[in-house]
């Protein structure tokens, strides 16, 4: 029985996994649910008040959907770069933190990943909503969209558990792991343009148009983008960044299977 079928047929671990992490999320809090609105909108206006009204670090108008509000422009990045972090940030984390159960009985372990993956979003999907409601109020009309946004949304799923599926690994061998990602993640969002429009990075750059090159290899930069150009430019978004999305979320997700399911049939013991 190959590795990927017996993840097919224990898909029913996998949906009580994905229940247990959200039953779990929020349990014994007064607001529940609501905590998953409350902090992104809490992010987003710290962030407007300190980016777009301090720093001035206003984008250019939605072409060609003519939508000129901070705020909403931070929230169509701000959102695809939460759903990474956050993915990263608990599946990293998820063999080591369920141990006792991993040594106690055999499954194939890859579900902890998936169902923090999905367990995210699904609390990611409700903050969508809420964004896409918010641009139609202030006259974006991203709803044509939806259906090619569902495909940027497998890829960044499938980038995001590729990458987390590597880094859990490494966190069962090496426990600073956690800590060395909790860094790389604050340098790698400041090195995204989410606060910040990439024009200013490219007129920072010069006449150095290779330094702009470098920047752009950062694939998040492709999926905030491509995001932005769905949600806020309500516009196709360009060849070039879909098919770094593309290849992205295959090379990553590719490399993490791989190393996961050849590493996974020592981390009873390892734990």
């Amino acid at each position: 029985m190959t590795y990927f079928r017996q993840l097919v047929m224990s898909r029913e671990l996998l949906f009580n996994l994905v229940s247990r992490e959200v039953k779990g999320q929020y349990r014994r809090t007064v607001l529940g649910q609501l905590w998953s609105l409350i902090n992104p909108l809490a992010t987003m206006l710290v962030y407007s008040v300190v980016f777009g009204l301090i720093f001035r670090a206003g984008p250019p108008p939605g072409d060609p959907s003519g939508l000129d509000i901070y705020a909403l422009w931070l929230m169509s990045g701000l959102l695809v770069w939460t759903f990474f972090a956050r993915v990263v940030n608990q599946g990293l984390d998820s063999l080591v933190a369920n141990a006792n159960l991993i040594q106690k009985v055999y499954f194939p372990r890859m579900h902890l990943v998936l169902a923090t993956m999905l367990s995210t979003a699904m609390t990611w999907c409700f903050e969508l909503g809420v964004l896409i409601v918010a641009l139609h109020l202030f006259g974006g009309f991203p709803l044509p969209w939806l259906p090619l946004l569902l495909v940027y949304m497998v890829l960044l799923a499938l980038f995001a558990t590729g990458v987390s599926m590597l880094l859990a690994i490494f966190n069962v061998h090496f426990r600073d792991t956690k800590h060395f990602v909790t860094i790389l993640l604050q340098l790698w969002m400041y090195l995204t343009p989410i606060l910040y429009p990439i024009q200013l990075v490219e007129n920072a750059v010069g006449n150095k148009p290779w330094l702009l090159t470098i920047y752009r290899l950062n694939p998040m930069e492709h999926f905030v983008q491509a995001f932005r150009d769905l949600l806020y430019n309500n516009r196709l978004p360009t060849l070039g960044d879909s098919l770094w999305c593309l290849g992205a979320a295959l090379v990553a997700f590719l490399i993490g299977y791989a190393v996961f399911s050849r590493s996974e049939k020592r981390l009873a013991e390892l734990l």
